[in-house]
């Protein structure tokens, strides 16, 4: 099968872990850049056999069966497992034509009555060409029983013609922008083929959640966000959100421009992950959309799980800048739908937060500029993997901002302890992403107390 011999090039994954299944994933394309045949691929559709067993040996194989890997999507390869015991280790790997996958281990989500400890990572903004994803590959190393990403899992971008320093480490499969089905599938492989990407994939279950980046920077419920038609722009989310379904497990297909994003995954009765779209159904002054912002409330009134988790892209609390600005990209450019969102919180609030490619930590009050106004909870941002940050006067932004506990500027990723009695967030940073082999640490860490973030000596 073309050039590696393998079509197994771009790794196998697991996402969207239920008490009782799993998606497993994997695409063929022995040649993944061929500008012509998707995944150098014929046009017909390939019988893949998967397996999943206990062991990663494959002694005890406990489910297998066989897949239709389709030309019309890419021949990736979706499998809704079911029937697994909850809260349990298991290993997967296919196999075609006498070639085998690598491994990867996959865990379901814990029963509903369990009170087990939640280990979870979450990461977002990856952008290929500002550097090596050495952070993913520490996160794989912490094998959780999840990880969380919150966008940006490509960029759409083509290779500027005078690239920055530092934002240009790695070369592109192509120097063009990415607009058609064809380019964002290409750009899909290129990231796939990181070896790095690749061993977090095969680590741990995902769940994913797309921004601006799968698609076009700063578009907005049908607006492309830099100008152009909007029909012609719809016509590009179809392709992007085509794509993003043919590289991630996921359980929803994509109709036509619009993917169903946001879900719930309960985690026992420690960790109700609500997973929200903030990008897909903004109109007007509303974030989310009437639709998903009454799910959103619903959910939050109705979860009896110790943390209530509310896992979306942009920055959530307000963030003031030093010239008087605000971000129109974030909540705080729909004020009055966090206002009615804060004023359903409930005990246990956690947003996690990507976007902005540096490290914060937040507290949730009623009101902003008060210390002693009512905690309503805590919000984390993480940093990006490799994606390079703006210019940020972070010392004048904390002293505006005095609900904002906490910056940093690294690279990184975030890992999360939630239980019965407690939720620990570790800020975990390299210290350089132009080169492989940075070592991880963690630069700070914080408990949830009474609602109120809590810096934890290190």
């Amino acid at each position: 099968m073309a050039k590696s011999g393998t079509p197994f090039t771009l790794g196998v994954a697991s996402g969207e872990p239920l008490p009782d299944g799993v998606v497993l994933w994997t695409r063929l394309a022995p040649d993944p850049l061929n500008a012509k045949r998707p995944g150098g691929m014929p046009d017909r559709t390939v019988s893949v056999r998967w397996q999943l067993a206990e062991d990663r040996g494959f002694a005890r194989v406990v489910q297998s069966g066989t897949a239709a890997a389709r030309p019309d999507w890419a021949h990736s390869v979706h499998v809704r497992v079911a029937g697994l015991r909850p809260g349990t280790e298991y290993f997967y790997r296919f196999s075609v034509d006498g070639h085998v996958s690598p491994v990867g281990r996959t865990k379901t989500a814990p029963a509903p009555d369990s009170a087990d400890t939640v280990r979870f990572c979450f990461a977002s903004c990856q952008r290929y060409e500002h550097g090596h994803f050495t952070a993913l590959r520490h996160l794989a190393d912490e094998l959780p029983d999840v990880v969380l990403h919150l966008g940006d899992y490509i960029y759409e971008y083509g290779k500027p013609k005078q690239p920055r320093p530092g934002r240009y480490v790695r070369p592109l499969e192509s120097e063009a922008e990415c607009t058609t089905l064809a380019a964002y599938r290409r750009r899909y492989a290129r990231y796939h083929m990181d070896p790095d990407l690749q061993a977090a994939h095969a680590a741990a279950p995902w769940i994913t959640l797309p921004d601006d980046h799968e698609v076009r920077d700063n578009w907005a419920g049908t607006l492309p966000g830099n100008g152009g038609s909007p029909s012609a722009f719809l016509n590009r989310r179809a392709a992007a959100f085509r794509a993003y379904y043919e590289h991630l497990p996921l359980r929803v297909r994509p109709t036509g421009p619009d993917l169903r994003n946001f879900r719930l995954r309960p985690y026992g009765r420690a960790v109700d992950f609500m997973i929200v779209d903030a990008r897909q159904h903004r109109s007007g002054p509303d974030m989310l959309g009437r639709e998903q912002e009454e799910w959103l409330i619903s959910k939050m009134k109705t979860s009896t799980a110790r943390w209530k988790v509310l896992a979306q892209a942009v920055f959530f609390a307000r963030r003031r800048f030093p010239n008087g600005a605000s971000s129109a990209d974030a909540w705080d450019g729909f004020p009055d739908s966090r206002a009615r969102v804060l004023a359903e919180a409930p005990d246990g609030l956690v947003v996690l937060s990507g976007d902005v490619h540096n490290n914060w930590a937040c507290d949730l009050r009623a009101d902003w500029a008060d210390p002693e106004s009512a905690a309503l909870g805590v919000e984390f941002v993480g940093t990006s993997v490799t994606s390079m940050p703006p210019d940020t006067d972070a010392k004048a932004i904390l002293e505006l901002n005095p609900h904002i506990g906490f910056f940093d500027g690294h690279r990184g990723y975030v890992s999360c302890t939630a239980s019965m009695d407690d939720f620990s967030a570790d800020y975990r940073v390299v210290d350089y992403v132009d080169r492989r082999g940075a070592p991880v640490s963690t630069v700070a860490a914080f408990r949830v107390e009474k609602n109120r973030l809590r810096r934890i000596d290190l």
